[in-house]
């Protein structure tokens, strides 16, 4: 039987939602490929746990950055083991997917991810917005006169837009998000304590002490690194606070696009805003504190999504589910 799938292609993690069984695939948007022959040896969870510690002769990618494809064969070739691993294509059965790109893609970006999804051998492809995604994802009602403003912190793209009448009256981007603050903090420790550390743990600090805020500060832990001066192996404590000075300019980035956003607003919208406040999704949303920063420096309420992570998958399924044709962009082939 014909299947019909939808897909959130995030910088940093692939999202799948299948009719009538909901989210079938979460895992990391990586791939590990034979560095001479660009076969695929893994992807997903299996690829990311190669990262930094691959031979020469084994790449472990991502094949988007800030949101749009980088490098359009492997991300085609991820696309495909990522279907294969959900079995939704079969041999006489081709899927009719949903896909969500960022609002702010260009033409030639959004034909990309287009043909990327139509050579894993799927039937149809249709566009929708990521922050439309996630909104109706959400819970929040896009077809309504009231305007709602959503936030969606993701891997490589921060989308601010604000939502009325099944459509985005106005919308600001950054790629000040979950991989820019991992960099933030492998740079801070690289020139304040002359500790090199890698993405994974960098990522792993962001989400275990991590702190956007000085109320929601978790303590202190040891990591170790490479000391760059003696070049040997070396170990050191760091704190809440050192994380949140380090991904301060990303968070205070991501503030500023909040208020150019709600700054263009119209005024009759901006009151809905003011009195129902932000919505925050995404995969940033788990920063501890976040919420109450956003909600300190722009002066209104903010309310973290229940699912902040998998909203677009599920707004995706929800428009499939229930029809909701007129928020899908279709675009020919």
């Amino acid at each position: 039987m014909a299947k019909h799938i939808g897909i959130d292609l995030g910088t940093a993690n692939t999202v799948i939602y299948m009719k009538g069984k909901g989210i079938v695939l979460n895992e990391p948007s990586v791939v590990a490929t034979d560095a001479s022959h660009r076969t695929i040896l893994a992807v997903g969870d299996e690829a990311k746990k190669m990262i930094g510690k691959t031979p020469g002769s084994i790449c472990a990618i991502n094949p988007l950055k800030g949101g749009v494809i980088a490098d359009y064969d492997v991300a085609a070739d991820m696309l495909c083991e990522f279907l294969k691993k959900i079995r939704a294509i079969g041999i006489i059965s081709r899927p009719d997917v949903i896909i969500s790109t960022p609002y702010t893609v260009t033409e030639v970006e959004r034909r990309a991810v287009e043909s990327a999804v139509y050579d894993t051998g799927v039937k149809t492809v249709d566009l929708v917005s990521e922050p439309m995604a996630a909104a109706v994802g959400s819970g929040l009602d896009v077809t309504g006169s009231r305007g709602a403003m959503i936030v969606d912190v993701g891997g490589g793209t921060t989308e601010v837009a604000v939502i009325s009448l099944g459509g985005i009256v106005t919308s600001s981007s950054t790629v000040a998000a979950g991989n820019m603050m991992d960099d933030s903090i492998i740079r801070y420790l690289k020139q304040e304590h002359h500790i090199l550390i890698g993405d994974s743990t960098a990522e792993m600090l962001k989400k275990t002490i991590g702190s956007a805020h000085p109320s929601t500060d978790r303590g202190e832990t040891e990591i170790r690194g490479l000391n760059r001066r003696s070049g040997l192996p070396a170990t050191m404590s760091i704190n809440s606070s050192q994380i949140r000075l380090a991904m301060s300019d990303c968070i205070n980035e991501i503030v500023r696009v909040i208020r150019l956003a709600l700054e263009s607003t119209p005024p009759e919208l901006s009151a809905d805003i003011f009195d129902y406040g932000i919505l925050l999704t995404g995969g940033g949303a788990y920063l501890a504190g976040l919420q109450q920063t956003i909600s300190e420096k722009a002066g209104v309420r903010v309310t973290v999504a229940k699912r902040p992570l998998e909203s677009v998958a599920m707004g995706i399924g929800k428009i499939m589910e229930r029809g909701m044709t007129e928020l899908v962009d279709v675009r020919p082939r």
